[in-house]
Parts: structure tokens; C-alpha cells; sequence
């Protein structure tokens, strides 16, 4: 019974041992899957925690190179801004100085401008001075001689030239000591800086229409190669303050012609008269006359030679007709004259442009 029993507690032990043990190693086994889950679990929470941590690393790298990126936009954004600045800074000082500059040229071109009106004036002021005395002097130089010659021959008839009628300043007609006319003198008074030869031209002219027998021009400039005063081109050309002798010389001329005609009055006749005429200087200016103004004419046939060949021809046969009539008489009266005859300078082959052979 004893061994039974003991038997029986051992068995007993053996099978509580076996289910103590099965019930320990289930709870092990429970308590090991328990583990295992929940280290599983935790496993798989540190995995999400991982990969949110990853995450949130990537998010901050990408924040970080957001931010990156963002500063150098910003930094880039002011750079570009300042450099606008900048360009806009210094367009508008650009503009600014151009304006400047622009408003500068203008007004020292408006200051130019003045002082070139106001110089223009100034020389325009000068020479209307200067003019106006060039003009008085020369009417108190025309009005002193003047009176120098009516103080110095008061018999004389001086008077000035009537308007309109023909040109010079002063008619001198001379008369002697018992009344007698002996001749006219044309005066001109030039009162310019330069000589003209057109003056004597024009002075012939005129020396004709008022038949005076002699003119002058009084001129502080002279022709080249006079030096006070002398006979040009048949007008005699004086310095103011030779003037008054060359009045004396030219009078006393004209009165020792006129006493030479005088003494043989009375004995002339008609043909006398007229060879007379025509060896005394009246004949001689008509003359000149003639062939200055067919000289005038021939000259400008020649610049017209090339233009008009047909008229230039018949105007130059026309010419040379007068001018071969005009030397012929003047031919035929040195035959009947002689050297008495005065001689016409124009009237000579050079001046005609003839040779010697050409009339025969």
C-alpha cells in the first residue's frame, strides 16, 4: 500500500512536475511570444521611428537646401536689385549730367549767340562811326577845298555839281583877270580806303557831258605807282594836299589856252574853226568816246565768242566797219593836220588790237 501510494505520489509529482512544467513552458512559450511580439512591435515602432526620422532628416535637408536655395535667391534677388539700382542710379545721373550738359551747351550757345550779336553790333556801331566819319571828314575835306579855291582864285566860278545831272562833286569854271572864260574843271572827291579804276572811266564820262575841258579826282587812295599826284588815263588823280597846286597848274593851262585862242580870233574862218575843233580836246573826248564805248563793246563780244559765233561774227564786222571808218578819218585828218592833230591813245593799233597791215 505504501509502495502503491508512494507510487502513486510519484506519480502524482511526476504528472503535476510534467503539467507544471508544460504550464511553465507554455507561459514561457507565452511569455517568449509576448516578448517577441512585443519586441516585434517595438521593432516596428523604432522602424517607423527610423523612417520618420529619415523622413524628418530629408525633410530638413530639404528644408535646409530650401532655405539654401531660398537665401541665394534672396542674395541673387538683391544683388540683381542692387545692380538695377545701381544702373538706374547711374542712368539717372547719365541723364542728369546730360541734361546738365545739355542745359549747359545751351546756355553758353545762347551766351555765345549774345556775345556774337552784341559783337556784330559793336563792329556794325564801329562802322557806321567810322562811316559817318569817312563821310564827315570827306564833306569837310570837299567843303575845304572848296573854299581854298574860292578863296585862292575868287574871279572863279566854283559850284557843286547839280543833282541828276551828271556825276563829280565840283564844277571850276576858270576866268580870268579881265573876265574872260577860260575853261571848266571837273572835281570828284573820293572819300574810300581803296582805289577804283572804274572811277576814271566813269569820270571821262561825265568830264563829257559837263564839257569840262579837264577832271580830277581828289583821293586819299591813289592808283598804283602815283604817289601824290598824275595824269591817268586821261583824268588827273591828286592827293588832298597836293590839290590845291595841281588847281593852280591846271588853271593857269587852261588860261594861257584860252589867251592862245583869243589872239587869233577875228582871223579864223569856218575851216579854221573846224580844224580848230578838231585838233582841240573836245574832238579828241568825243573821239575817245567813240572808241571806248565800241572797245567796250568788242570785249564783250569776246566773252561771248563761244555762246553766240553767228552774232559775235556779225556784230565783230559791224564793229570793225565803225572802227576801220573811225581810224580812217582819223587818218585822213593827221594827213590834213599833221602833228597838230592830238593824238588818241585808243585810236593806236595796240589799243584796237589791228595790226599795221590790216587797213591796206
Amino acid at each position: 500500500m505504501a509502495d502503491q501510494v508512494a507510487e502513486q505520489l510519484k506519480l502524482d509529482r511526476a504528472r503535476i512536475v510534467a503539467e507544471e512544467s508544460k504550464k511553465a513552458k507554455l507561459a514561457a512559450a507565452n511569455d517568449l511570444e509576448q516578448k517577441t511580439q512585443e519586441l516585434a512591435d517595438l521593432n516596428e515602432v523604432l522602424e517607423q521611428r527610423n523612417q520618420k526620422l529619415a523622413e524628418a532628416q530629408q525633410a530638413q535637408a530639404e528644408l535646409i537646401k530650401k532655405q539654401r536655395e531660398l537665401d541665394d535667391a534672396k542674395r541673387e534677388l538683391e544683388l540683381t536689385v542692387e545692380k538695377r539700382v545701381q544702373n538706374g542710379l547711374t542712368e539717372v545721373r547719365s541723364l542728369a549730367k546730360k541734361e546738365a550738359e545739355e542745359s549747359l551747351k545751351l546756355k553758353v550757345a545762347e551766351k555765345d549767340q549774345t556775345i556774337a550779336s552784341m559783337q556784330q553790333k559793336i563792329e556794325e556801331l564801329k562802322q557806321r562811326a567810322e562811316q559817318g566819319s569817312q563821310q564827315l571828314q570827306g564833306e569837310v575835306q570837299e567843303l575845304e577845298l572848296e573854299n581854298l579855291l574860292r578863296a585862292k582864285f575868287p574871279f572863279d566860278s566854283i559850284e557843286p555839281v547839280p543833282k541828276g545831272e551828271f556825276g563829280g562833286d565840283v564844277l571850276h569854271r576858270v576866268v580870268g583877270s579881265g573876265g574872260q572864260a577860260g575853261g571848266t574843271i571837273l572835281w570828284e572827291f573820293k572819300r574810300t580806303k581803296n582805289w577804283s579804276d572804274g572811277w576814271l572811266v566813269k569820270l571821262r564820262d561825265d568830264q563829257r557831258t559837263a564839257k569840262a575841258e579837264i577832271s580830277v579826282i581828289v583821293s586819299q587812295a591813289l592808283p598804283k605807282g602815283v604817289e601824290t599826284f598824275e595824269l591817268v588815263d586821261g583824268v588827273w588823280v591828286t592827293h588832298p594836299r597836293a590839290a590845291l597846286p595841281v588847281a593852280m597848274i591846271l588853271r593857269q593851262s587852261l588860261l594861257e589856252l584860252a589867251l592862245a585862242r583869243q589872239s587869233s580870233e577875228g582871223q579864223q574862218t569856218k575851216t579854221e574853226m573846224v580844224y580848230q575843233y578838231l585838233t582841240g580836246p573836245r574832238f579828241r573826248q568825243r573821239v575817245e568816246a567813240i572808241v571806248e564805248a565800241f572797245s567796250t563793246m568788242q570785249e564783250d563780244l569776246d566773252r561771248e565768242r563761244k555762246a553766240i559765233m553767228k552774232q559775235w561774227a556779225k556784230r565783230e564786222e559791224q564793229i570793225e566797219r565803225v572802227m576801220s571808218a573811225t581810224v580812217g578819218m582819223y587818218g585822213d585828218l593827221q594827213g590834213i593836220a599833221g602833228k597838230s592833230l592830238q593824238e588818241i591813245e585808243e585810236l593806236e593799233f595796240p589799243a584796237l588790237g589791228l595790226d599795221a597791215t590790216s587797213g591796206m
